[in-house]
């Protein structure tokens, strides 16, 4: 064990020098970014800003105030166009997204029909031509004859109740109906 443990320690040792190695090289690639940057920076301000010299008469100072109002009045001419622009495509962009929500509202999928398949068809179309299999329920089942009951063969035995009714009218119709009552 004691072999393992100073082994071990070693490894944590090494781990901890090279993070600390990693820090200290991090920091001075920090600082040199940040030293890159402030000269950029520098550069940019001298190119585009030149040096202001204030004059020393009042003519002057206001010809410089005059030049000064023309420039922040051409940015901002800039920035205006540029926001009208910005709008004028947001309001685009939502224009055409209303379309886009609108057309697909527009087309509702068709319904479904029934379509009328025999159980052997389906089976087939199911199971391939592999297997053939005969589902013929028609054929399985037991037929039942009905017995005929009184009232059937009364109701079949009226037929068109229109003669039967001109039969019944009058005075014919009902010395018959008593007839047959009794």
């Amino acid at each position: 064990m004691g072999d393992e443990e100073k082994r071990h320690r070693a490894i944590t040792a090494r781990r901890q020098h090279l993070k600390s190695v990693m820090l200290q090289i991090a920091a001075t690639e920090l600082e040199k970014e940040v030293g890159r940057r402030e000269s950029e920076k520098q550069n940019y301000l001298s190119e585009h800003c030149p040096p202001l010299h204030l004059p020393g008469s009042m003519s002057e100072v206001q010809e410089l105030c005059k030049q000064l109002h023309a420039k922040i009045d051409a940015a901002e001419e800039e920035k205006y166009d540029m926001e009208i622009k910005v709008q004028k495509s947001t309001k685009e962009l939502e224009d055409m997204n209303q379309k886009l929500f609108d057309l697909r509202g527009k087309f509702k999928r068709p319904p479904l029909r029934r379509v009328r398949m025999s159980a052997d068809a389906m089976l087939k179309a199911l199971l391939g031509s592999k297997h053939k299999v005969c589902m013929d329920l028609r054929a399985n089942l037991k037929q039942v004859k009905k017995e005929d009951t009184e009232k059937e063969r009364d109701l079949r035995d009226v037929g068109d109740w229109r003669k039967n009714i001109e039969e019944k009218s009058g005075m014919e119709g009902r010395k018959k109906m008593f007839e047959t009552e009794s």
